[in-house]
C-alpha cells in the first residue's frame, strides 16, 4: 500500500525509527510498537481509503484480530484532503473522530512575541529527560501514565543520541517549561513531535520561540528543506505555528475508541 498522506508518511517514518513495525495487508497497514503496546498511535490500523458506510464493524474485527489484547481501537485513513464526513462510519458506532491540520514550512521567521529569557537547548542529561517525563504528564491528557511517558521519552532519547534529530527544551530557571522533538523523516524532510508547554507556562511565547529554534536547527544542521507539523485546527497553538511561517497543507484523519482509565 502506497501512503499518500504526508502526515502519516512522516508518522510511519518516525515510528519505524523508534522500533515500530509496519505490516502491509494490501488494503491497509498494521502498525505495531511491541515495546509500548499501550501507545494508541503506535498500535493502529491505517486504511488505504475512507471506510464505506456500514464497514466500520468489519474494520473493528480486523483490528481485534491483529491486536487481540488491546483495550483501545485506533484507525487512520490515508487521505490528504479528507473531512470529518469520511470518518462518519466510525462515529456511528461510538468512535471519536479527529481531523488534524498537516502544516509545512520551507522557511521560518522569528515569532512576534519571543520569550526574552528562556534557555533554549536540546535535552541531554538524565535530569533533562526526567523533566521531560514530568512535563509529558502535566496537563489535560487523562490517558497518559508514567510508564507510557517514560517509554516514550526513552525512545525519543535513543533517536536523538543516534543522530536522527534532537529534542529541544525551553528552560526557565533550570525548569523544563516546554519541549518538542524534530527528527528526519526522509531525505530533506523533518517532522516535529509532541509540542508541549506546561500549563503554568502558557501564553508566554515559549512555544513560538522553541518552534523557531528547532526549525532553524533542522534547516541548518539536519539539511531539511521541508518541515512538517501536525496540529489541532481548533486549538490556539496552531496560531503559534502559523506565526513563524507554517502553512496548512493537508488534513489527517483518525478515529479512536479508548478505554476509560
Amino acid at each position: 500500500m502506497d501512503v499518500r498522506s504526508l502526515g502519516f508518511r512522516t508518522d510511519l517514518a518516525l515510528l519505524q525509527l523508534g522500533g515500530s513495525e509496519v505490516e502491509d495487508r494490501g488494503t491497509h497497514l498494521v502498525v505495531r510498537t511491541p515495546k509500548n503496546p499501550t501507545f494508541y498511535w503506535g498500535n493502529f490500523v491505517l486504511l488505504g481509503q475512507p471506510p464505506h458506510p456500514g464497514s466500520s464493524r468489519h474494520w473493528v474485527e480486523v483490528f481485534e484480530r491483529e491486536f487481540p489484547h488491546a483495550r483501545h481501537r485506533t484507525f487512520g485513513v490515508d487521505s490528504s484532503t479528507g473531512t470529518a464526513e469520511d470518518l462518519a462510519p466510525f462515529v456511528e458506532i461510538g468512535f471519536s473522530a479527529d481531523v488534524s491540520s498537516v502544516m509545512t514550512a520551507q522557511s521560518v521567521h522569528e515569532p512576534p512575541h519571543p520569550h526574552p529569557t528562556a534557555t533554549i537547548r536540546p535535552l541531554r542529561s538524565d535530569d533533562d529527560w526526567s523533566q521531560q517525563v514530568r512535563l509529558a504528564l502535566s496537563g489535560e491528557d487523562e490517558h497518559s501514565t508514567e510508564q507510557f511517558a517514560t517509554q516514550r521519552a526513552a525512545a525519543h532519547r535513543r533517536n536523538a543520541e543516534e543522530g536522527h534529530g534532537a529534542w529541544f527544551g525551553a528552560f526557565l530557571e533550570g525548569r523544563l517549561a516546554a519541549s518538542m522533538g524534530i527528527f528526519a523523516a526522509a531525505e530533506g524532510l523533518a517532522r516535529f513531535q509532541e509540542v508541549k508547554t506546561h500549563p503554568d507556562a502558557r501564553s508566554q511565547g515559549l512555544a513560538g520561540t522553541l518552534v523557531h529554534a528547532a526549525s532553524r536547527y533542522a534547516f541548518d544542521e539536519m539539511g531539511a528543506r521541508t518541515l512538517v507539523m501536525v496540529a489541532d485546527p481548533g486549538y490556539l497553538a496552531i496560531r503559534v505555528y502559523r506565526s513563524v511561517g507554517f502553512e496548512d497543507t493537508e488534513s489527517q484523519l483518525q478515529a479512536a475508541r479508548t478505554p476509560v482509565l
